[in-house]
């Protein structure tokens, strides 16, 4: 009976898992894209872009762990 709700729970998550992913990996394309642009970017940026790289990889290999696709 309580194990029912185990694969409805593991499939909720993964969908926000892939919903987080997708927006990080946005983020983090923005911050790089603003980076490659500026003549001179300030370490502020710089820290922004690598702290977006590590939360999108992060979540990357989670994703991976779990085994989930992202492909629809």
């Amino acid at each position: 009976m309580f194990f029912r709700r185990k694969g409805w729970l593991r499939k909720e998550f993964d969908e926000k898992l892939i919903c987080q992913l997708e927006e990080l990996k946005k983020q983090w394309r923005n911050q790089k894209a603003l980076v490659e642009k500026s003549f001179d970017p300030s370490e502020d940026v710089i820290c922004q872009t690598k702290l977006a790289e590590a939360k999108y990889f992060f979540l990357f290999k989670e994703a991976k762990h779990r085994k989930i696709s992202i492909r629809k």
